[in-house]
């Protein structure tokens, strides 16, 4: 069994990245995004969560499942 992958580190560029819903443009160039729940930067070769609709990047599927709930209310 192999270990987890280590984080890649990010040089301090951030992308800035349109979503789309099954893939994503740069719109500027750079090695990472920010999660919108965590806050934490996520190298652009290991996204892969993100809201077309909120245009926003998630570090993992439970922060995006959190926002979704958190933005869609029933009711």
């Amino acid at each position: 069994m192999n270990p987890p992958p280590k984080p890649l580190p990010v040089s301090g560029r951030e992308a800035v990245l349109r979503y789309g819903r099954s893939d994503f443009d740069i719109v500027q160039g750079g090695d990472h995004v920010r999660c919108a729940v965590s806050g934490k930067p996520i190298p652009l070769d290991r996204l892969t969560y993100w809201s077309a609709e909120l245009q926003e990047a998630y570090a993992n599927a439970g922060l995006m499942t959190r926002r979704w709930v958190e933005t869609h209310p029933r009711g």
